[in-house]
């Protein structure tokens, strides 16, 4: 091992150690020594110190303990006759620098958070639950932990796109004279957070210690490790967090006592300058200091030496691809042209055919092209997806077609929401200046429909319609397919199976969110019931759609069992601790922001109203849509309000322990319209043919004040009923 590194390690541990020894004393004087230590909403107090030594840091006091460890771990810095050519030493003050920047950020929590508008500080809990499963599962082949300044802002943006193309997170810490690659990024306008996959943990070196102690927690949580079980941790994320550390422009002391700290988990340090090697492999895979790299071959280098197993399908579009960019918001101000969104008609539509009849690769829009309409145009969109395969079946169909919305949200400046016939989605002026094109709708959905669905896809071909003509009589065409998968569950009840399916592909959007499709219940974006939940986990049994054992009852009259429990405890992340499938009055299903409708309760009418997403104006609960939507969306349980699928409205299980259907008192005139042969049928098998002619409307009124005298007029049931709020 290179003297000049572990000479230059150990000093700055000696340094950080020496920091972390000042800032405790200041809190402890400041806080006292029974204030409260913790890195917000996490369960593993200070993970770094809690994996690798089992202490519990809970109050300023117990620091102590571990500075006294820190210094028992320091050994003597090297001098020409006792300096040893292995890593020991080293390894052991990088330990010290990670327990003492553990301390250096948790003092700040204390005193003075380190949270701003750019920097995010430590992960909480639920982040680390959603974001830790993906480097179990493989979604996430590893992370990179950004340090330094790159040569230019346009090169710092050139490396980041590298990394997210390549599915990495991308985790930044530390600065060179007060400038970080962060603001670099921000110079040139990328979105940052957990959405993006590029998280700016801090400023300061110390900050580093966020990503390692996310590395310590998936130990932990994923990895069967006990607390203290230091060789399991690093043995893990050796095997198993395929991680390292990126590190440009200058390092100094402090820096080289953090890479020696990742050096300890088997991540090792590839730097652009032409500091010291270590090139034997032992604690890393293969090499654990390589220097001097080019920035233009620097990510590579990464990949090569961490031993990273990276398998990516080329989509041909002339923007970047991946789950990183899922979670880019595309901005008015930023877009160039936009579909749907109540705005136009736009809709996705995925139909099986026979083998001769799909021409494999065929891409067509049929309409106007990007290049022919003006900057801020809204134009109406069908996007008609014909697939063939050996084993595909009729039910794959809205399998397939919900795979839209996050196949072309992973195209960097294009932006998409909802589906079927509710579809809304933006190209930036980004992408329409890199070449971006209507058609490349086509060619993601092409090529990842294929690469992703390889068991069941043998050939693709899609159509675009952007021209009214053709999109008015597809959708048509689409409505009624999804009117024939909606009516094939019909018959089904919740009674007659043992297994609901699950559903987190909107975990990209909001983290915490879990649906639970019933036969009774499809999922709340109407895309999903519960015959496509089971055929998605035929398809993919380590896919969104998973089984769930409903298991012993709790609650049958508000649709509670057991093992639904714990399962949507564990996929919320702790968030939601219970949930009933049968009321909106308590433990409500969570709401993403896909769904169709938003029921509301209503109290002075005793009853509930219904708004679908494509409804503009006020309601009587005294918010539009887009508000409700704010408030009820993002995986929170909101009691009283609950996203729900159109054809929920009419199930028999509809908010059934609340009064069930009849507590419907307004839903608009054009949602009506959509459902009438629904709602009549429905109507009839209450008893109350006439019951249709007594659920209020805009025309009605806007207001519960407005509507409640004609629901008396009318006699509605709900008046008379049980009150909802107990």
């Amino acid at each position: 091992m290179s003297r000049i590194i572990a000479t230059a390690a150990i000093k700055g541990a000696y340094k950080e150690v020496a920091e972390a020894e000042r800032m405790f004393n200041e809190t402890l004087e400041a806080a006292g020594a029974t204030a409260k230590v913790e890195f917000p909403n996490t369960a593993y107090y200070l993970p770094i110190i809690y994996g690798l030594s089992g202490i519990k840091v809970e109050k300023v006091e117990d620091m102590a303990k571990v500075l006294d460890l820190c210094k028992e771990l320091l050994p003597p810095v090297p001098r020409a006759k006792h300096w040893v050519p292995y890593l020991g030493h080293a390894l052991d003050a990088g330990i010290a620098t990670l327990f003492a920047g553990e301390i250096i950020e948790g003092c700040k929590y204390v005193t003075n958070p380190p949270v701003d508008d750019i920097w995010l500080g430590a992960a909480d809990d639920v982040i680390m639950r959603e974001r830790g499963v993906e480097f179990v599962d493989g979604t996430a082949p590893g992370f990179c932990a950004l340090t330094g300044l790159a040569s230019s802002a346009e090169m710092a943006e050139k490396i980041l796109i590298e990394l997210l193309e390549k599915n990495l997170y991308v985790w930044m810490s530390g600065h060179i004279n007060g400038k970080t690659i962060t603001e670099q990024l921000l110079e040139r306008g990328r979105q940052l957070g957990w959405d993006t996959r590029t998280v700016p943990y801090g400023k300061e070196m110390s900050s580093a210690v966020y990503s390692l102690g996310f590395a310590a927690r998936a130990a932990m949580s994923f990895g069967g490790a006990q607390p203290g079980d230091f060789k399991k941790v690093l043995r893990y994320n050796k095997n198993r967090i395929f991680a390292f550390v990126l590190a440009l422009d200058y390092v100094d002391e402090q820096k080289y006592a953090y890479a020696a700290g990742a050096i300890n988990y088997g991540f090792p340090t590839i730097a652009n300058t032409p500091i010291p090697e270590i090139l034997p492999t032992g604690v890393c895979t293969y090499e654990h200091v390589v220097s001097n790299v080019p920035e233009e071959e620097i990510v590579q280098k990464c990949v090569e030496v961490r031993g990273l197993k990276i398998q990516i399908t080329k989509v041909p579009i002339p923007m970047a691809y991946g789950p990183a960019f899922e979670g880019e918001r595309i901005r008015k101000e930023d877009m160039y042209v936009q579909f749907g969104g109540n705005i136009t008609p736009a809709f996705e539509y995925v139909r099986m055919r026979e083998m001769d009849e799909v021409t494999d690769g065929k891409i067509e829009v049929i309409g106007p092209e990007i290049d022919d309409v003006e900057e801020g145009a809204a134009l109406p969109l069908g996007i008609v997806v014909e697939v063939a395969g050996r084993k595909m079946q009729e039910d794959f169909e809205s399998i397939l077609e919900r795979q839209c919305h996050h196949l072309i949200n992973g195209a960097e400046g294009v932006w998409h929401m909802g589906q079927r016939d509710i579809v809304w989605t933006r190209i930036s002026k980004k992408a329409k200046e890199k070449g971006f094109k209507i058609k490349h709708y086509g060619e993601i959905l092409h090529a990842k429909l294929l690469s992703d669905f390889p068991a069941i896809v043998d050939k693709v071909q899609v159509t675009i319609y952007t021209n009214e003509e053709d999109v008015a009589k597809w959708l048509e065409i689409a409505r009624q397919a999804y009117r024939y998968r909606d009516e094939k569950t019909a018959g089904m009840t919740d009674e007659s199976v043992d297994t609901f399916y699950s559903c987190t592909l909107c975990q990209s959007f909001a983290p915490t969110h879990v649906c639970v499709i019933t036969p009774e219940r499809l999922g709340l974006c109407g895309a999903y019931n519960w015959l496509d939940g089971k055929a998605a986990y035929e398809i993919d049994p380590t896919g969104p759609n998973q089984p769930i054992k409903k298991g012993d009852p709790i609650d049958e009259v508000k649709g509670q069992w057991k093992n639904v429990n714990d399962f949507v405890r564990e996929k919320s992340g702790g968030v939601s601790e219970k949930f009933n499938a049968y009321t909106m009055m308590e433990d409500p299903m969570t709401s993403c922001g896909c769904f169709e409708c938003i029921v509301a309760f209503l109290p002075l009418c005793n009853g509930v109203m219904i708004v679908n997403r494509e409804y503009g104006g006020m309601t009587p609960c005294g918010m539009t849509f887009s508000t409700l939507a704010g408030s009820v969306g993002g995986g929170a349980q909101t009691p009283g309000f609950i996203g729900i699928g159109k054809v929920y409205i009419t199930s028999k299980k509809f908010i059934s322990a609340d009064g069930g259907f009849q507590r419907i008192v307004w839903m608009p005139k054009a949602l009506k319209e959509t459902l009438h042969e629904q709602l009549v049928r429905r109507c009839e098998e209450i008893g109350d043919p006439d019951f249709i002619n007594k659920i209020a409307d805009e025309d009605v009124g806007e207001t519960e004040e407005e509507i409640l005298p004609w629901l008396e007029e009318k006699g509605h049931p709900a008046l008379t009923m049980e009150p909802m709020l107990t």
